[in-house]
């Protein structure tokens, strides 16, 4: 380990260490180096070389771990793409017209080869901590193979797609392997989108089903799923699209809190269909279609700031193989080993890394329906010490959230169990990581810090907790199969040391195919600005080590006097003052500058901005990246504008800096009282 630290160490003090952290690296902790499955970077670099100079050999390698009803015919390509607009379409083909489903591998399969039936498949974790059940391999086979039945019994057919719009309950996890079971196509919308954006969904899908939910608790609050479901299906019918069945799991009457709410039942409309009732007498075994490698497994839309959403589509084989290679490698899963994802199973980290990823590898996966500070601020430590859980996947949010409220709670409760402490979403801020790494994982867990996107399908550049020497705040090393290249304005390679335009120079099994419906929107979005590139709209840095730094997006940097500055950086440099729990930082126009930093700071419970805070936060700033990044304005806020995985709602932000207050779509807004808040007179 290159820096010891202890538990009594003041993180936010005089003597921070944070300033330090970017330039050591810290070393895999020897009790998982020992036992993972990459345990060396020698080791890691032979792998990766296999990858990418032969990935016919490696990913055949992998191919053979699962089961295909029919291979692939001679003649085949294993492995054929074209990243290069200039030269013809756009594709990348795996595999092709070998026949597999991913349902069976998951469960039957598994079960078959694993003997794993009676091993418990979800920890379902209610909002109440007094709500919760579990479910084994053996009883979620059967309950998938009764909805697919149901599914068909309602003419749904390979190829249809299905629409889930529920909260993080095991039925979301069944509907989604159900649809993958008959060969229809999922697409799951995150519970907590308006009835607008559910509608433009199920539009652009042609979905022929909905399902959902009556309700869901986040926090104390309850979320209609229901009535907004209602209006949705009212306005596709009024845009001309037909929703045929909407699906609904009757899911708060099995709550302790349902008692205070009445019990009034929402199956009423003509479409509704209960869940309950659809499956009650199926059968219990369902034969599994058979699908093309190639062939749609789900549409995941992406919520752009700008323009219509973009139905990113994964397909079957390459994307299964992906995902059950990069939850094992990353997070070095091992039988017996309990896994916790905070994120919602409505975005991709949810499908790779709590669906397919977990399940391909025979895991057990604790299913979290609350909010990480409900009822009080100890609840992960509470979850944590109840299913003993190895390996925990969350945001920077969420870990800088709960910094604020000190350690004491957490010394409470038996973490031991903990082994890999995982981050995605965003890039890290380094005192965060100290914190993530020394309070939470007692200095004995290494922190996989994760980049990836939707269109990925899984992590592109991650650690390997065995292997990987890591630096607070570096995405560190790609993973198997892909080949990053930074790019300046030009489409010249950065070569070593430098900055530039991250893209992906070849092709994954896990990449997303097109956007659905719409192939020349793909190629324009993803390959027409670097021809012969996957382009990820992101920007980063490579250090003299050779690590990668995620800088933000693209649409995230600024110029400032001909300097582009990324806002992640001037947010990591603000972070690091001892009275600053969160900050975001975006773009103004500025007359002289063209462009200049305006910063929304929130401050540590009981502080107030002052003139000393504000000039030691400027000095942050100039010291870590230089006078150009002075901030032109800074925000004193209450909290930041978010959605309900985490995610600061950076567009909303810009708005309020230029002064506007038209927000447009606000729907996977948490809380929208923060607003307010930040559009009164603040002090700046």
């Amino acid at each position: 380990m290159a820096l010891k630290l202890n538990k009594e160490d003041n993180i936010g003090g005089q003597d921070n260490p944070v300033s330090r952290l970017r330039e050591m690296a810290f070393k895999p902790p020897k009790r998982i180096a020992n036992y993972a499955y990459v345990q060396s970077m020698d080791d890691y670099e032979a792998m990766y070389e296999l990858s990418v100079n032969d990935p016919e050999k490696f990913w055949g390698q992998i191919a053979e771990e699962f089961y295909f009803e029919r291979d692939q015919p001679e003649g085949e390509p294993f492995f054929h793409y074209n990243f290069d607009i200039t030269q013809g379409p756009i594709c990348f083909n795996m595999l092709k017209g070998a026949k597999t489903n991913v349902c069976y591998n998951v469960l039957d399969w598994n079960i078959q080869r694993r003997g794993i039936g009676k091993n418990i498949a979800i920890h379902w974790e209610g909002s109440e901590t007094d709500d919760h059940w579990s479910i084994t391999y053996d009883e979620l086979l059967v309950e998938v193979c009764r909805f697919a039945n149901a599914l068909k019994s309602l003419g749904v057919k390979k190829g249809d797609r299905v629409v889930v719009y529920m909260p993080m309950i095991a039925e979301i996890t069944i509907t989604m392997l159900a649809c993958a079971r008959i060969g229809a196509v999922h697409s799951v919308v995150f519970g907590g989108y308006s009835a607008e954006s559910l509608a433009g969904r199920l539009i652009d899908a042609k979905a022929v089903v909905v399902v959902t939910a009556d309700g869901a608790f986040r926090g104390d609050k309850v979320i209609p799923l229901k009535e907004i479901t209602d209006k949705a299906i009212q306005l596709c019918l009024e845009q001309g699209h037909n929703v045929e069945h909407s699906i609904v799991v009757e899911h708060l009457p099995r709550l302790k809190k349902y008692e205070l709410m009445g019990k009034k039942s929402c199956i009423q409309g003509p479409l509704d269909k209960s869940y309950h009732d659809i499956i009650a007498n199926q059968s219990d075994i369902c034969v599994p279609e058979w699908v093309d490698a190639e062939d749609p497994l789900f549409i995941l839309y992406t919520s752009g700031s700008t323009g219509k959403p973009k139905g990113v589509l994964h397909t079957t084989a390459g994307y299964m193989m992906y995902a059950a290679l990069t939850f094992k490698m990353v997070f070095d899963y091992k039988p017996g080993d309990v896994f916790w994802c905070t994120a919602d199973i409505g975005w991709i980290t949810g499908h790779t890394m709590m669906v397919y990823g977990p399940l391909a590898n025979g895991a057990t996966v604790v299913l979290y329906e609350g909010t990480p500070l409900y009822p009080s601020y100890t609840r992960p430590w509470t979850v944590i010490e109840k299913y003993k859980i190895s390996q925990i996947f969350t945001a920077p949010t969420v870990i800088r959230s709960l910094m604020k409220f000190r350690n004491s709670p957490m010394l409470r409760h038996d973490i031991s169990s903990l082994k890999v402490l995982g981050t995605a979403g965003e890039p890290i801020n380094p005192e965060a990581w100290l914190w993530y790494f020394q309070t939470l994982g007692g200095t004995k867990c290494p922190i996989v810090d994760t980049y990836w996107q939707t269109e990925t399908g899984g992590p592109c550049i991650t650690p390997l907790p065995g292997a990987t020497p890591t630096k607070p705040g570096s995405a560190t090393f790609p993973f198997f199969g892909i080949v990053p290249e930074l790019l300046d304005e030009d489409g010249h390679v950065v070569e070593g040391e430098g900055e530039g335009y991250l893209v992906f120079k070849q092709a994954w099994p896990g990449m997303m195919r097109t956007v659905y419906g719409d192939h020349a929107r793909f190629e324009e979005t993803y390959f027409r600005r670097f021809p012969g590139y996957y382009y990820t709209g992101d920007g980063a840095k490579r250090d003299s080590d050779g690590y990668i730094w995620i800088t933000g997006r693209v649409d995230d940097m600024l110029n400032v006097s001909g300097h582009l500055l990324s806002t992640a950086q001037v947010e990591a440099a603000i972070l690091e003052h001892k009275c600053v729990s969160e900050a975001a930082a975006v773009p103004i126009e500025h007359p002289v500058k063209g462009e200049a930093l305006y910063c929304f700071v929130v401050l540590n419970e009981g502080l107030e901005m002052n003139k000393s805070i504000i000039g030691e936060i400027n000095d942050k700033v100039r010291d870590k990246i230089g006078p150009i990044a002075t901030p032109e304005k800074i925000h004193l806020a209450q909290g930041l504008p978010k959605t309900r995985s985490g995610k600061i709602m950076r567009r909303i932000l810009r708005k309020i800096a230029a002064g506007e207050t038209d927000f447009g779509d606000i729907s996977t807004l948490a809380d929208e009282s923060v607003l307010a808040a930040l559009i009164k007179p603040a002090k700046q």
